[in-house]
């Protein structure tokens, strides 16, 4: 069984010109925690998670680095929790997204996708064609169908 047998073809996604607004909405409107970040040519170019959104909006502490020579300090967060909340919807989506996106390709082997998924401790990846997306395979869709025949 290959990508092209169980991926959701059905994408939903976001533009790098879009903000962190629209990811947003479309989390909370198709009940999703991940989006594929493409551009004009729906080429994957980022992949932007709920995970990344609590990195933003978490709280950032001070931190003291020392090195052999010197020392540095890093400022935690001067917004409090609604400021960032607020400020993030504003950023553009490649502020936050992550730009090295781990995908497959449309003929990748269930197996393989199993262990991408597994070993990189990921959700979701998206699966293209030609350099295009044209897919997205989750977990859950892996477990359906390596399961689906003999439960």
């Amino acid at each position: 069984m290959l990508a092209q047998d169980i991926m959701i073809d059905q994408v939903y996604k976001v533009k790098g010109s879009d903000t962190v607004r629209a990811v947003i909405e479309r989390f909370i409107k198709y009940r999703i925690s991940g989006l594929p970040v493409v551009n004009d040519h729906n080429e994957i170019i980022g992949y932007v998670s709920d995970g990344d959104i609590m990195r933003y909006i978490g709280k950032h502490n001070d931190v003291v680095i020392d090195a052999m020579w010197s020392s540095f300090f890093i400022e935690g967060d001067k917004e409090n929790f609604s400021e960032r909340v607020k400020h993030l919807l504003k950023l553009n989506v490649l502020e936050i997204a992550k730009r090295k996106v781990l995908k497959v390709q449309w003929d990748e082997p269930i197996e393989n996708i199993a262990a991408i998924l597994g070993k990189k401790q990921i959700k979701k990846l998206p699966v293209e064609r030609d350099g295009v997306l044209i897919g997205i395979i989750s977990r859950g869709d892996v477990i359906r169908h390596a399961f689906k025949s003999i439960l």
